[in-house]
């Protein structure tokens, strides 16, 4: 079949089938618009208010012309359609990584409501680089996708290139890594709060020199809970200092690697409360290479609830994350600014987490 573009706006394609057959060939039009209204004996713009159910046709006269388009064998093209709506129907979603489960999860909650809406949802991994990010929104972008819902990788320092979309109009939801200088909005879960409920934890079960294990230094949730760290040793009167937080990284790698290093120092902490479930469990992993006992030597906390946290031995305790409903939340935001006509006014939507204790924070008695 060969696929030719029409250079009329109302009539996108028109397909040719070509059957070849001993050396002749036989052209087939596909039916248009124009053909249901020639065969009708009326206009353009009656025969589209019919198929786009305009309150100005009767519906009689609606229901005739269907049938008739029915019996001719028209079938609308979809591109054509969104290019006159100046809509395609599809969302980018573009995550850093999907090795562990939040990503996915996230994204199940994103399709749940743009599939009931009616749109496919385009999916890409930037592999915490920022240039493939970059290379993702610009294929999305390319592809005509109504707006994106996008979390950053661990390179994304300059954000112009969204900035420059921002001012657009362009549609963009940010989650879970986002950037303060984007004026978009953005969906969070309260960082600060649970870290504070987690630092406050092993407080109350009786450890005193505690370490975290932050994020990249860029990302608003590595403040975040480096802040509730710190606030419930002041809230304790639990002395710290910079020492304290050791700027990690998010993969095991780097968890085993800061804890190596304060092994081979002889600076073990009595409990660690890290960024991420990944950083924790690198820890553990190194603490127990080492012959040290978890939680009796050291005592350890994650964030994130990955499924690793209730499969590790010991159990880890972590702060649970509503996955999904994170994605329900930017999907919803991402329909709002959609369809919005007048000003639009970024919303930041704060989500509550939970924390799920286990054996690995638990003190011995």
């Amino acid at each position: 079949m060969l696929i030719i573009f029409s250079e009329t706006f109302s009539e996108m394609l028109l397909y040719l089938s070509i059957n070849f057959s001993n050396n002749n060939f036989q052209l087939m039009k596909h039916i248009t618009i124009k053909d249901v209204a020639k065969e009708l004996n009326c206009s353009v713009s009656t025969i589209s208010r019919a198929f786009n159910d305009k309150y100005d046709i009767r519906k009689e006269t609606r229901d005739h012309i269907l049938e008739i388009a029915k019996k001719m064998g028209y079938s609308p093209n979809p591109l054509a359609k969104g290019l006159l709506k100046q809509c395609s129907n599809q969302i980018g979603v573009v995550v850093p990584e999907f090795t562990n489960s939040f990503f996915p999860e996230v994204i199940i909650g994103i399709q749940e409501v743009f599939i009931n809406k009616g749109y496919q949802v385009l999916i890409m991994q930037s592999g915490e680089s920022q240039q493939t990010e970059l290379e993702n929104v610009k294929t999305l972008e390319n592809n005509r996708v109504d707006g994106m819902i996008i979390s950053l990788s661990l390179e994304t320092k300059n954000v112009d290139y969204y900035k420059n979309l921002i001012s657009q109009g362009f549609p963009l939801v940010f989650f879970n890594r986002v950037s303060n200088e984007l004026e978009t909005s953005k969906v969070l879960i309260d960082d600060y709060k649970w870290a504070f409920f987690a630092t406050e934890h092993l407080i109350y079960q009786g450890y005193k020199k505690m370490l975290h294990f932050s994020g990249p230094e860029g990302l608003m949730f590595t403040q975040n809970r480096k802040n509730g760290f710190m606030d419930a040793h002041r809230k304790h009167k639990l002395p710290f200092n910079q020492s304290s937080i050791i700027e990690t990284g998010l993969m095991i790698a780097d968890g085993e690697r800061v804890m190596e290093k304060l092994i081979n120092s002889n600076n073990i902490p009595e409990a660690i409360f890290a960024v991420n479930d990944q950083t924790a469990i690198g820890a553990m992993k190194m603490l127990k290479k080492h012959g040290y006992k978890i939680p009796g030597d050291v005592a350890l906390v994650g964030f994130t609830e990955t499924k690793l946290a209730e499969l590790i031995d010991p159990p880890l305790t972590s702060v649970a994350q509503p996955t999904k409903e994170i994605g329900r939340t930017a999907a919803k935001l991402l329909l709002e600014q959609i369809g919005i006509k007048g000003i639009f006014v970024p919303q930041t939507v704060v989500l509550n987490g939970r924390l799920n204790v286990r054996e690995s924070s638990m003190k011995l008695k």
